[in-house]
C-alpha cells in the first residue's frame, strides 16, 4: 500500500531523470549552474520528500483514528433515488444483534427520554418483567439521535447506534407536529428504509412502548405478510385500510415490496407538506399507486398490541401497550407506571388466579384523551412538551 501511494508522490524514475538533465541556464562560470534553477530544484526535492513523510506518517494515524472514532460521531449518509450510503458502525450493530432469520427490534431515543428514570429505563424495565421477553434485549437496537441519549445507551445496553442530523438538535422533546417533530418522523423513516435495503427484517417499537410478552412466541403476527403496523383504533379487519393506523410500533419484512413501499412512502412527504408520516400513509393507503406496490400489508389488533387510545382489555393476552393519545411527559411517565404496576400484580398470580383475572389496566390516568390536544397553548409549552 506504501508503495502505492509513494508513486501517487513521487514521479517515476524516468521521469525523474528527464528533469534532472532539463538544460539550464549557466552563469559566467561555467562550472557552476546557475543558484536560481538549482533552488527550484531543491524545492521541488523538499516539497516531494515533506509530502512523502506527511503520508507515511499519517496514514496510520487516519487508521487509528478510524478505528478509535467509528461512524457514531458522524451523519449517516442516506439514499438518494438510486443508491444508499451505509457505514461500517451500523452494518456492525444490525450484525451482532440480528435474530438467525436477520430480523431486529429498533427504537429511536434522545436525551429528554434516556435521563435515568425516564421512558427508556421503563421501556427496558418491561422487557425485564414480560412473559418471554427477557432475551429479546439482545436482539433491540437503540438509535441514539444525539450525543447524550448515545452515552446513556452504550452505559446499559450492548447494541447502540448513534444518528444524527447535521443542524438538528434532537436532544430535547419534540412538540407534536412541530418542525421539529416532523423532521424526527421522517428521518425515522428515512432511516428504517436503510435496514430493508440491507438485507434486515425489523420490528420497529417507540419506546414508549411496553412488551409485556414476546409477539414471536405468542404467535401474534401474521404470516405472509411484508408490513405490520399497530392501530390507535382498531375496527376488527386485520385488512382493511380504514383502520387507524400507527407508526410506532410496526413488523416488516426486507423484500422488493417493502423496499419500494419505503422509498414510495418517504417520497411522498414531498406531496404532504406538513403532515407526518402517518397522516401521509393514512393517505396513500387508498391510491392506486400504492396497490400496484402489491405490499401484503396488515393491520395489529389492539387486543394483543394496545395502547391508552384504545386498550388491550385482557392481561392473558396482551404482547406491547402503547401510551399514545399522551399529553406530556410527566403524564406519560406517570401511565407508564402505572402499567408496569398493573402487570407486576398480574404476573404475581397464580396460573389458575390469572385465568380467571377479569380486572384490566388502571389506565389512562393523566393520560386521559380529554387532556390530548397536539397544538399546546404557549402558556402549557413553556411547561410540558409532547412525545
Amino acid at each position: 500500500m506504501y508503495k502505492k501511494i509513494l508513486s501517487t508522490v513521487m514521479p517515476p524514475s524516468s521521469t525523474a531523470a528527464s528533469t534532472e538533465t532539463l538544460p539550464m541556464k549557466t552563469t559566467t562560470d561555467s562550472s557552476s549552474p546557475s543558484g536560481g534553477s538549482y533552488t527550484d530544484m531543491f524545492r521541488r526535492r523538499n516539497l516531494t520528500i515533506t509530502l512523502l513523510v506527511g503520508v507515511v506518517l499519517g496514514l496510520p494515524c487516519l487508521i487509528y483514528f478510524n478505528d478509535m472514532i467509528p461512524s457514531q460521531l458522524l451523519s449517516l449518509s442516506f439514499y438518494d433515488s438510486n443508491s444508499i450510503k451505509v457505514d461500517a458502525r451500523l452494518k456492525e450493530v444490525l450484525e451482532k444483534a440480528a435474530m438467525k432469520d436477520k430480523t431486529v427490534i429498533l427504537t429511536t431515543l434522545n436525551e429528554a427520554w434516556a435521563t435515568p428514570n425516564s421512558v427508556f429505563d421503563l421501556f427496558l424495565e418491561s422487557f425485564r418483567i414480560g412473559e418471554r421477553t427477557q432475551n429479546l434485549t439482545s436482539n433491540l437496537v437503540i438509535i441514539a439521535l444525539d450525543g447524550k441519549a448515545y452515552k446513556r445507551c452504550m452505559e446499559i445496553h450492548p447494541h447502540c447506534y448513534a444518528l444524527t442530523t447535521s443542524g438538528i438538535d434532537f436532544s430535547e422533546e419534540a412538540y407534536f407536529m412541530s418542525a421539529d417533530y416532523l423532521v424526527m418522523m421522517w428521518r425515522r423513516i428515512d432511516f428504517l428504509r436503510t435496514v430493508l435495503e440491507m438485507g434486515y427484517n425489523f420490528v420497529f417499537t417507540d419506546a414508549d412502548i411496553m412488551w409485556f410478552r414476546n409477539p414471536f412466541d405468542f404467535n401474534r403476527f401474521y404470516n405472509g405478510s411484508d408490513f405490520q403496523i399497530a392501530c390507535d383504533w382498531y375496527n376488527g379487519n386485520s385488512r382493511d385500510v380504514n383502520n387507524s393506523p400507527n407508526g410506532g410500533f410496526t413488523y416488516v419484512r426486507s423484500n422488493e415490496r417493502t423496499k419500494k413501499f419505503y422509498k414510495y412512502w418517504y417520497e411522498a412527504r414531498q406531496s404532504h407538506p406538513g403532515k407526518h408520516d402517518q397522516d401521509v400513509l393514512n393517505i396513500i393507503k387508498h391510491k392506486r399507486s400504492f396497490r400496484n406496490i402489491g405490499l401484503k400489508i396488515r393491520f395489529l389488533n389492539t387486543a394483543y398490541f394496545g395502547g391508552l387510545c384504545q386498550p388491550s382489555r385482557n392481561l392473558n393476552e396482551v404482547c406491547t401497550m402503547h401510551a399514545n393519545c399522551c399529553f406530556g411527559l410527566d403524564n406519560k411517565l406517570n401511565d407508564l407506571n402505572v402499567m408496569l404496576n398493573d402487570w407486576r400484580r398480574f404476573m404475581a398470580l397464580s396460573e389458575d388466579s390469572k385465568k380467571s383475572w377479569k380486572k384490566s389496566w388502571n389506565v389512562p390516568q393523566n393520560c386521559s384523551l380529554g387532556n390530548f390536544h397536539p397544538h399546546p397553548s404557549k402558556k402549557d409549552a413553556k411547561q410540558e412538551k409532547i412525545v
